[in-house]
């Protein structure tokens, strides 16, 4: 599914659902860092307009998103409770060239992007597979479905800025370095964990 080497395996799914408030609260949490990292793309790089557009609707969908799982949440009789921090994500950050060319880094930032997005599709896929509840099976399934569109966004705003075949080939050193770092993770109940 969108190139990922590695699947999540199922029983990432059953930790999930078994400790479904922990979950849903790094979801949110989730929701708002990705808000926050297309936010940072505008300041960053303010000049590309058609980029800027782009990423002010999905900072919108995303505290969107952010809103719809805290208000599972609230009617579950729960409370949002403390950020979590994300391991993966800030694992997967390190892929991001340092000491760079502005282009290269915001290739950087946009694979990196795309692939926090492919990887959150797929786990919410997984997550809709093993759920019993209607209403929560339909959420997520729709929510697969946003964040696979956010990340052939983020993708083809790769490939529009650096070209094709650089970006397909970064795209592909992307997909290898999260092949190793996904192998530590599924073993939590969050949404990377």
């Amino acid at each position: 599914m969108l190139g990922l080497k590695l699947e999540t395996d199922p029983y990432w799914a059953k930790l999930a659902l078994s400790d479904l408030d922990e979950a849903m609260t790094d979801h949110a949490f989730c929701e708002q860092k990705a808000a926050s990292n297309a936010i940072s793309l505008i300041v960053l790089f303010s000049e590309y307009t058609e980029l800027v557009t782009a990423m002010a609707e999905i900072a919108r969908e995303e505290l969107e998103h952010f809103s719809q799982v805290h208000q599972r949440i609230i009617a579950r009789g729960r409370v949002l409770g403390r950020e979590r921090k994300d391991a993966y994500v800030n694992e997967l950050y390190k892929f991001i060239r340092k000491g760079c060319s502005r282009e290269e880094l915001l290739l950087d930032r946009l694979i990196f992007a795309a692939m926090v997005e492919a990887r959150s599709c797929e786990r919410f896929k997984v997550l809709a597979e093993h759920m019993e509840d209607p209403e929560l099976v339909q959420f997520y399934t729709n929510l697969m479905k946003s964040e696979a569109q956010h990340y052939t966004v983020f993708l083809n705003f790769a490939r529009k800025y650096a070209g094709r075949e650089v970006a397909d080939a970064r795209w592909q050193e992307m997909l290898t370095f999260e092949t190793e770092l996904i192998r530590n993770y599924g073993r939590s109940a969050g949404i990377h964990g």
